[in-house]
Order: C-alpha cells, then structure tokens, then sequence
C-alpha cells in the first residue's frame, strides 16, 4: 500500500529538497536521504511529509530514538495523521496501542482505491472473499441451513471484491466503507443495493434492528484495535440465525498486537473471549491466511459467529 500521504509544505525550496531527498531514499543512499530531509524540515518546520519520511529513513538506518522524534513532530504537525506516524510510534514501543484514526484510514484507501484489486490480487494473492464463501456455506450445511442469505451487509466493503464471491447467494448485498473513492467503484459494480460512506460501526449503527442474514468483514477486522463496540452493534443487526463472518490476522503471543504491516493480530483465545462477551456463539474458527506477502503466508484467522 501507499506509505504516506505527500502534503507540500507551502515552501518551494523545501518541496525540492522532499523530492530529492526521495529519490536518494528510493535509490538507497540513506544517509544522504536523512541529511535532505531534515535540509526540508529546518526550511519548513510544519512539513509533516518531511518529518515522517525522516522517520522511515531513520528506522531502517537503525537509528529508533532519532525516528520516534520525527514521527512525534509529524503526528503533531498534521492533526489527522495522515501518513500513520502515530501507529509508527505504536510499532515502536513508543506510544500505547491504540485505535487507528479514520482520517488515515481513509486516505490510505482513497489512494489506493485505483490500484487496489490488481494490487491484491495480482501482488498478494488475495483469497480473503473466497475463504469466507466456503467458511459461510461449510457453517450453514453443518447447521442444516439455506445456503441463501436474504439481506447481506458488507464492511469494508472496499471495490466490491466480497460482493462478487457473496452475489449468487444474496438477495441484497448493502455495503459500508470510510473511503468515498473505494465506494465509487464499489458502486459501478451495479451488485449493491445500498452503498453508505461511513466508518463501519457507525454505519452498522445506522441499520435497524434483526435486519441482516450474513455480516462480513473481509480483511476489515486488520485495521480495528477493539472489536467489542462493533460486535455488539453485529449482534444488534442480526437476525436469529444469522451469521457474522470474518478474516483477521492472527499471530503466536498474547492480546492484540500491531504487525509490521500495520494491521492488528488477534490470538485465537482472544477472538473467542470477544465473540463470547458479544453474545455471539462461534461456529467456526480456523487457520486460514488471505493474503501472501514477501513470498510468504501471512498467518490468519477465518472466523463464523452466529446469533442464536
């Protein structure tokens, strides 16, 4: 995915500066990268850009404490913390977990929204739809249930890739994202009924009471620290039987923690401790990774909880 938002810094001289300083970075002549940038930042002390891709430059030259300072400075100089600097900080031992900011959630999806499917599926293999349909029908025959959802509610619904795999088994597929450029393509898939720009809990919120068959969050779960507001309002919208079916990455410690990759990794013991506090009984949890990443698996968890 893109790793920063580029926002001028109003100062023509700094931009310059940015823009070699990148291209030393990109080329791999870090040290030369770091001396431009902070050139760029001492020109345009609020250049949030500068400050975050100091911070990346100076990770990867090992230097951590000199990183947390430029994060500190580019989380604070942009107060919607486009680029993620705050969730560096998380990474880095430097700032307590916590959840990430829908303002970085939606311009990293608004950038990448043009790129996106080739992106997963031609670069990572993405197989998270296709994990959730045998997950889904597998819980439902085992249930001697219909094999047919009435009403579908798609979080994160993204361009529409879960849609695609659900359609020949919903009557209606309503779908929910924060990003209005994701929504747009989702939209010219013509396979939603309703479309709502909207963080998921909020826009779930929206939606009355016992009204939905089958919830999904495909590769959605990743980026929310704690699930606990959204499986209540999931528990809410389901009707008796209804199913609510996910992806999220796992990992082999305790709680929750923020991967390299920014995105959160659940344990199995947690994903069963929440789905149980919500309500919710768990008629599927096993191994499943949607995506590969660096020629590897990245280790996930396939998830079907029901309302009884």
């Amino acid at each position: 995915m893109p790793s920063r938002v580029f926002m001028s810094s109003g100062d023509m001289l700094a931009d310059r500066r940015f823009d070699f300083a990148r291209d030393l970075q990109l080329s791999g002549n870090l040290v030369a990268a770091e001396d431009l940038f902070v050139q760029a930042t001492d020109l345009a002390p609020g250049f949030a850009t500068a400050w975050f891709t100091l911070g990346e430059v100076r990770e990867l030259l090992g230097d951590r404490n000199g990183a947390i300072a430029a994060f500190r400075v580019a989380e604070t100089t942009d107060p919607g913390d486009r680029n993620g600097a705050g969730l560096r900080l998380m990474r880095l031992g430097a700032a307590d977990l916590a959840a990430m900011r829908p303002t970085y959630v939606t311009a990293l999806f608004d950038q990448y929204a043009p790129r996106f499917d080739a992106a997963l599926m031609d670069d990572l293999g993405y197989r998270g739809p296709a994990l959730l349909l045998a997950a889904v029908l597998g819980a439902r025959a085992v249930a001697g249930g219909p094999a047919q959802f009435g009403r579908v509610i798609d979080l994160g619904c993204g361009t529409g890739l879960a849609a695609r795999a659900f359609a020949p088994v919903a009557g209606e597929i309503i779908g929910i994202d924060l990003s209005p450029r994701m929504i747009e393509r989702a939209r010219a898939t013509g396979l939603y009924a309703e479309l709502d720009v909207a963080e998921i809990a909020d826009g779930l919120g929206r939606q009355a009471d016992c009204s939905a068959d089958l919830i999904l969050a495909a590769d959605v779960m990743v980026y929310i620290h704690d699930m606990t507001p959204l499986l209540a309002e999931v528990a809410r919208v389901l009707v008796p039987g209804g199913l609510f079916a996910f992806t999220v990455e796992s990992h082999a410690g305790e709680g929750v923690v923020l991967g390299q990759g920014l995105r959160y990794a659940y344990t199995a013991s947690r994903l069963r401790a929440l789905v149980a506090a919500a309500g919710l009984t768990l008629d599927l949890l096993e191994q499943g990774s949607s995506r590969t990443e660096s020629g590897a698996q990245v280790p996930g968890l396939v998830v079907v909880a029901a309302k009884r």
